[in-house]
């Protein structure tokens, strides 16, 4: 059983808290075969789930070579993998002859994606999250893939509905939905097209003290600027929650490939977050607009079926998050635009 501090002290104390396995993960470290590759490594989810995943299979005592892959533009992110166990490779994952010389392991997570800055950059953003995969599933068509997607790909729904669920059809708003429906249908094709057993993970929103959008909340009470009310409700997800849902998930990918929906259970309220992150940060707080009858919601029930639900609760997060902030502490500075319902990020 994983037990979790009142106070995050420091990003060292917080990366161990995101990469602690459960026991239902080393269980499956001790029963899958094949070693594994993440494919996009140094993101804000990947080196914390790589870390994840060496942590188990230390504790299940199975000797598995855990690969990580990104350009690496931050090299202490490196160094943290390789010091804790996780062999690196450097490069560019749009240069074809890279991705036909990375070496055929049977595990692949594809964590790689471009959102912020779609707006303009709507090229570079295709080839990220549609012409990648279609390379990606192609060069590891005898692997198992969980590819990360986003519940972007879906319409907005209405609070009642409890969200998308995973047969629900698509409806991108903009771009950068359009191309992640993109990233889908190529890891759909080559599902079908070689019999790979695909899951893609359809996430909103993981969370934790440094990003997400419990941080762009905090940071504007924090700051006294006021908050728009209109994306009234939302999912989230303890990042290592997260990350542990996402790796057990990969005994469940399917040829043709299925989809899974990642977040809590619960469809939370920007108002009544905001309301209590004043309380914990002793800030008063400014609203604007009205709830909007809509929101960007998924249903979790498929994925709470086979993978259990979070063991952090959103107050928890809460609480974390506001005394990291409180304690000026590093953000990522990424905002999530959570708040977007135009599809333009």
């Amino acid at each position: 059983m994983i037990e979790y501090p009142e106070i995050i002290e420091n990003e060292e104390h917080l990366e161990e808290m995101l990469s602690q396995p459960s026991d239902k993960l080393v269980e499956m470290m001790r029963t899958i075969e094949g070693d594994f590759i993440f494919l996009g490594v140094a993101g804000k989810i990947g080196v914390s789930m790589a870390r994840m995943a060496r942590k188990a299979c230390d504790i299940a005592q199975v000797n598995k070579r855990l690969v990580g892959v990104a350009r690496f533009s931050d090299a202490n992110q490196r160094v943290l993998l390789e010091e804790s166990g996780i062999e690196t490779i450097k490069g560019d994952l749009l240069d074809i002859d890279f991705v036909k010389s990375l070496p055929q392991i049977k595990n692949v997570v594809f964590l790689a994606g471009m959102k912020f800055g779609t707006d303009g950059n709507e090229s570079f953003t295709w080839a990220m999250n549609s012409f990648l995969p279609g390379l990606i599933v192609e060069q590891f068509k005898n692997s198992r893939i969980v590819a990360f997607s986003t519940g972007c790909v879906y319409p907005l729904a209405t609070v009642a509905s409890g969200g998308c669920k995973e047969t629900d059809s698509a409806g991108p708003v903009g771009e950068y939905a359009q191309s992640c429906l993109g990233r889908e249908r190529l890891f759909e094709f080559g599902s079908i097209k070689n019999n790979t057993p695909v899951v893609i993970i359809r996430l909103n929103y993981a969370v934790e003290p440094r990003y997400g959008v419990l941080v762009d909340i905090a940071r504007k009470i924090y700051n006294e600027e006021t908050i728009d009310l209109t994306m009234g409700y939302a999912n989230v997800i303890w990042q290592g929650d997260a990350n542990e849902m996402i790796l057990r998930s990969i005994q469940f990918c399917e040829s043709p490939a299925k989809h899974l929906n990642i977040s809590g259970p619960e469809i939370i309220s920007v108002e009544e977050v905001a309301n209590r992150l004043g309380e914990l940060l002793d800030k008063p707080v400014k609203l604007k607009g009205k709830q909007a009858d809509t929101a960007l919601l998924i249903n979790v029930a498929e994925s709470q079926k086979i993978l259990g639900t979070r063991k952090v609760s959103v107050d928890q997060v809460l609480k974390w998050t506001a005394k990291w902030i409180s304690n000026d502490n590093r953000l990522l500075g990424k905002p999530t635009h959570f708040e977007v319902r135009d599809g333009k990020y």
